[in-house]
Parts: C-alpha cells; sequence; structure tokens
C-alpha cells in the first residue's frame, strides 16, 4: 500500500477551514503528472493487484523518479506515480489500473504487462492495446465511460471507490471529503439536518427501506441520553458484497455521515458492527478512524465547535441474524445474538436501553453527498416512493459480473443486459434473485420492471442489501428455493419455532421434491406453511424466509409439478431425476468416456459400445463433457 501519513498533522481546528484543506490536498495529488491507479479491492488483491501495485512502483523508480507521496504533500511535484484504490466495481476484470489523467483503463493486468505500460504512458505517449476492454463488437475501449459496463452506471455512493486511496484522508479531503459535516456544523442546526435528509427522501438502504429522515426525527425527539449511531456492516447474503466495497474503497464516507447523523440527532456515540471475516474492510476502518481522529474530525470538540462524537469498532462473528437490528444491539451489549420483540423503537430504546440511529453502509455514504449537493438534487433522481441510486452486486450466470451503482427505476432489463451483458454462451435468461436468501425470483416476464422498493415487494421480492443473482436455464428453480431455505435454516438463531421448525419442516419437503419423491398436496402445504412463518416469527429472517419458495411456487410452478408428477428436473440439476445413457447409433467406440469417469460407471472395451451402470454412476457429467460425438445424453 502507499506510504501512511508518517508527518505530525495539525486538527482542523474550525469549520471554515476544511475549504483551505481540500484545496491544498487537490492541489497536492494535482503535482503528480500521471498517476497509475490499482484497484486494491479484494477481488483484484485476490488476483494479483498488490504484486502489479509494486512492480509499478519498481519500475518507476528506476526511471529516476520519487514516488514517496509525501513529496506531494510537501509542495513538490513528480512526473509519475502510482496509487492503490478501493474496488472499481469490475471484479471479474481484475486486476484493473487506470492511467490518470488521461483515463485509459487496463484490465486483466499482469505483472508482466508493467513495463509495457509504462513506456507506452510515459514515452509513447499511447497506449497497451491488447489490455484494453474488448467490446463484444471487437471494439477497444480505451476509458471506463466507453466500457457497457460502466456506461448505464450512475456511481455517486461508489464515485470514490476506484478513484482515491482508502488509506490515505488526504485524498479524501481533495475530492470534497468533509466539506458537509463542515457545513453542517457551520451552517445548519441539527433540526436542519433531519430535515434535509427527510427531504431527500433517503430510505434505509439494509433492506428494510424506512425512511432514514423520519427515524433520525425520532432519535433527534428522544429523552433518554446518551444517544448513540450504529452502522450496520454485517453484510452476510450470499452473493452480496456492496458494504464491504464500500468500507474498503471509501469508509471515510461512511465515517462522515455518522458523523452527521450525531450531529442532527445530537449522539455522542457511535458503532460499527462489521463482520470480522473481512479483514480487509476491519483493516481499512481502523485506519480511517484513526486518521479522523488526528485530524480533529471525531472525539471532543470537532472542528472547534464543541461537538463531541467517537466512533468504536465491534467484529461480529459472522451469524447472519445478527445483520437483524435487535440481535446485533444484542450482540455488541454482549448477550446471545437473538432478535427480540419490539415493543419499543430502537430510537427510544435501543442499544443499552437508550436512543439509536440504526442504518447501514450505504445510507450513511449517501448522506455526504445530500449535505453538499442538496436534497432537491437527490430527490430528482429515482422514482417517487425510490430516491437516489442503488448499489448492486450482480453476479451469477452473466457475463460481466461486479459492483454497480445505478438510478432507483431502472429495469432488471437494462442492469442484466445493458450493464450485465446478458447471459453467457447463448442460454436463455431464466431467473434474477434479488434481496439474498429472503428474496424471491423474478421470472423474464418481470425483465421491463423497474426496480425500486416497493415495485419489488409487489412482484413477491425485495430489494434487501442489494444481491441480484442471475440465473440462466440452467438453473434449477426448485434447487435454488432449497438451496436459500437450507441458508436460512442453518443461520436461523432458533428462537422462534416458526423459523426453526417451519424452515426444517420447508426444507424436508423440498429435499422430497428434488428426490423425486414430492407429492402434489406439497406445493399446498409448503404456500400454508409459509404463510404460517411469516406471521408468527419475530424478526426479519423469518417473516422474509419464504420469499424463494412463494415466489418460485407463483413463477415457476410447473417446475415443481415436472419434480412431482413427471418425475423430471427440466433443468437436470436434482441428480436422482435423471440418468446419463449412450446412444448406441452415436458412440464411436473410442473409450473416452471410459477413461475419464471418476466412478468406473463406464464399461468399455476396444471396438465396442460404451454402456454406463446407473448404480454406479454419479451424474457428474464427465462423460458427456468429454465425448467429441454427442454420444452421452
Amino acid at each position: 500500500m502507499e506510504q501512511e501519513i508518517t508527518t505530525r498533522v495539525k486538527p482542523i481546528s474550525a469549520p471554515a477551514d476544511m475549504a483551505a484543506m481540500k484545496e491544498q490536498c487537490k492541489a497536492a495529488l494535482e503535482r503528480r503528472k500521471i498517476c497509475f491507479r490499482v484497484c486494491a479491492g479484494t477481488a483484484c488483491i485476490a488476483g494479483g493487484s498488490l504484486d502489479v501495485y509494486e512492480e509499478l512502483k519498481n519500475q518507476i523508480q528506476q526511471r529516476g523518479i520519487d514516488v514517496n507521496v509525501e513529496l506531494l504533500f510537501e509542495g513538490g511535484e513528480t512526473e509519475a506515480g502510482a496509487s492503490t484504490s478501493g474496488c472499481h466495481g469490475f471484479c471479474q476484470m481484475g486486476p484493473l489500473v487506470r492511467v490518470e489523467p488521461q483515463g485509459t483503463f487496463y484490465n486483466k493486468v499482469k505483472v508482466d504487462d508493467v513495463p509495457n505500460i509504462i513506456s507506452a504512458t510515459l514515452e509513447e505517449q499511447g497506449v497497451v492495446e491488447e489490455l484494453l476492454f474488448e467490446n463484444q463488437d471487437g471494439t477497444r475501449a480505451t476509458t471506463e465511460k466507453e466500457v457497457p459496463f460502466y456506461a448505464g452506471q450512475k456511481r455517486i455512493v461508489l464515485g470514490g471507490c476506484g478513484t482515491i486511496n482508502p488509506e490515505d484522508i488526504r485524498n479524501y479531503f481533495a475530492v470534497d471529503g468533509y466539506q458537509a459535516l463542515a457545513k453542517c456544523l457551520r451552517e445548519m442546526s441539527p433540526e436542519d439536518v433531519v430535515e434535509e435528509v427527510k427531504k431527500s427522501g433517503l430510505r434505509g438502504r439494509g433492506g428494510g427501506g424506512f425512511p432514514a429522515g423520519r427515524k433520525w426525527e425520532s432519535a433527534a425527539k428522544a429523552i433518554g441520553r446518551p444517544k448513540y449511531i450504529i452502522c450496520n456492516a454485517d453484510e452476510g447474503d450470499p452473493g452480496a458484497f456492496m458494504d464491504r466495497s464500500l468500507i474498503e474503497g471509501n469508509p471515510q464516507s461512511v465515517i462522515e455521515g455518522m458523523i452527521i447523523s450525531a450531529y442532527g440527532v445530537g449522539a455522542k456515540y457511535g458503532v460499527v458492527y462489521v463482520r470480522a471475516e473481512y479483514p480487509l474492510a476491519v483493516t481499512r476502518l481502523f485506519k480511517a478512524i484513526d486518521q479522523a481522529r488526528d485530524y480533529g474530525l471525531l472525539g471532543n470538540n470537532i472542528m472547534g465547535t464543541g461537538f463531541d462524537f467517537d466512533i468504536e469498532v465491534f467484529q461480529g462473528a459472522g451469524a447472519f441474524v445478527c445483520g437483524e437490528s435487535s440481535a446485533l444491539r444484542a450482540s455488541i451489549e454482549g448477550l446471545p445474538g437473538e432478535p427480540t420483540a419490539k415493543y419499543d423503537h430502537a430510537t427510544d430504546k435501543g442499544l443499552w436501553e437508550k436512543p439509536t440511529v440504526l442504518n447501514n453502509v450505504e445510507t450513511f455514504a449517501n448522506v455526504p453527498i445530500i449535505i453538499n449537493k442538496g436534497a432537491d438534487w437527490y430527490a430528482s433522481m429515482g422514482t417517487d416512493n425510490s430516491k437516489g441510486t442503488k448499489v448492486f452486486s450482480l453476479v451469477g450466470n452473466i457475463v460481466n459480473t461486479g459492483l454497480i451503482e445505478v438510478e432507483m427505476g431502472t429495469t432488471l432489463r437494462k442492469i442484466i443486459f445493458d450493464i450485465g451483458g446478458g447471459i453467457p454462451d447463448g442460454k436463455k435468461f431464466k431467473a434474477v434473485q434479488t434481496g439474498g436468501p429472503s428474496g424471491g425470483c423474478l421470472p423474464a416476464d418481470k425483465l421491463d420492471m423497474p426496480v425500486d422498493f416497493d415495485q419489488l415487494k409487489e412482484a413477491g421480492s425485495m430489494m434487501g442489501s442489494g444481491g441480484m443473482i442471475v440465473m440462466d436455464e440452467g438453473a434449477c428453480v426448485v434447487n435454488v428455493a432449497k438451496y436459500f431455505i437450507e441458508f436460512c435454516n442453518d443461520e436461523s438463531c432458533g428462537k422462534c419455532i416458526s423459523c426453526r421448525d417451519g424452515s426444517a419442516a420447508l426444507l424436508d419437503i423440498l429435499d422430497r421434491i428434488c428426490e423425486g419423491e414430492g407429492r402434489e398436496e406439497d406445493l399446498e402445504t409448503m404456500e400454508d406453511l409459509c404463510h404460517c412463518i411469516d406471521d408468527a416469527s419475530m424478526c426479519g429472517l423469518g417473516t422474509s424466509l419464504p420469499n424463494p419458495v412463494l415466489s418460485t411456487l407463483q413463477y415457476f410452478r410447473d417446475e415443481y409439478l415436472a419434480h412431482i408428477k413427471d418425475k423430471n428436473c427440466p433443468a437436470k440439476v436434482c441428480k436422482p431425476l435423471f440418468t446419463y445413457e449412450v446412444i448406441t447409433d452415436n458412440c464411436k467406440m473410442c473409450g473416452l468416456c471410459f477413461r475419464n469417469c471418476p466412478s468406473d460407471a463406464v464399461i468399455w472395451k476396444k471396438k465396442e459400445v460404451a454402456e454406463i451402470i446407473q448404480d454406479k454412476c454419479v451424474k457428474c457429467g464427465i462423460c458427456k463433457e468429454v465425448c467429441k460425438f454427442g454420444a452421452v445424453e
């Protein structure tokens, strides 16, 4: 990573000083004429981006260029430098490198590519053609804006991810960081702050979609002291990595949002509840908090205004149910992470029985943007009841996977086919699961539906925290529902009989259907059971747990009936419901299936047609894959 701040910093003594700090830091970074910005998000690091970063620094130094970042802040100037950043979003194409200010966007960069990148940039003023993104028509995109994956997005919350070094607060200062907090402390009363957030229409991005401003208003009016601000970073949905990436890429935006919230409601203490299994996010969060304290932005007498607020980090042990508000608070208090009945709102009696505001990472990251640009600007985006943008993790059977941000109201078709590039290998789209394990599966006839809180709920799914899993025709929706019910059953705290035993009963029925032992009356039983679980469960895990079953029964009932009546899995996923057989007329007696079978289920002799012994076959499909003549079906 880049050299850490080692010089003694002078705390910001007044809100008015933030404008000068911005100009100072912006000017310093601009003294680096060329910057090779390397993605250091989790996915790119796994692909070797830090090795690329080190090689870039080494190659630049070999040219006699000083890459010490402190040189810039001391008034120096350098021809070129290398810097890390948070997640650029296009995870599957990593490691990613962007050359600034030209904007040249390189993907799948390896250490061996570094000399060519530096030579093309510093000597030839050109680009390395083969490292540019290749569009489906064979043309090359020079900048991110020319890549369809980015062109269809509106990156506002993610604006700092991929453009600044998340481990140096001065990078955040250079892009309006803490200007919103200074504005609040200088020009706005706490009531003004709450009203601005209310006016913006910001709804909680953690899944519930409750208006953030109304929540803050309730906490501000609450009588108890002290008051608390909690940031929920306990993101545990399969396929979801939005909040983790935001903390990795721009932790200061989340911290600033929490401080503004604390000012608005009168809180002095904050907690970030983050999963311990996200080590990079945790490390950068601790660094960001320490640097904010160094600059007088956290702690006592913030910016010399007499306003006190500080943040602690609580690392959760990875229980999915601890993402639920009351279970999360219980975990912080040292109690078992179980939900409790909500006789009182958390804004009246939350953490330690005191007024508490709990929002998720993305919600807080929106707040500085709203204060800087204005509630009217923010409310101009989105739909009537869902304002602004939403960050999604786009994964599954799709050409372009990664982290995206789109305006509320963008259709599923635009997200999946324009930004996501559609379904690979010429296969057909089948369904998209939104909202994580508690969400629903939506079919092709919902592709033109605008994505917002209300539309998704009406369709039988939910926004959730923002996971979006795309499935092609090779997916079995019965097996998908079984997977998510199994996940919820494993993660249930067990406190509610409806959730604990109800999910187990659902799982038992789905298991039988996938085994070919289902009965038609099982479908009605599952529907009744789902409604009982929803009605009787205490927390959101239980009340939304039935969604995968109810949505697949609503939109894909024929597939359930095929499993039950025809003993057939149309997608050929449920192994007990299909067999592999050799087509005698097509078999060339080559023995490839025999030599590659891992379970010795193929009988074959030279000049004889192969035969598959069903009792030994493990349904792995290797025989079909290796056969060059279409002789295995």
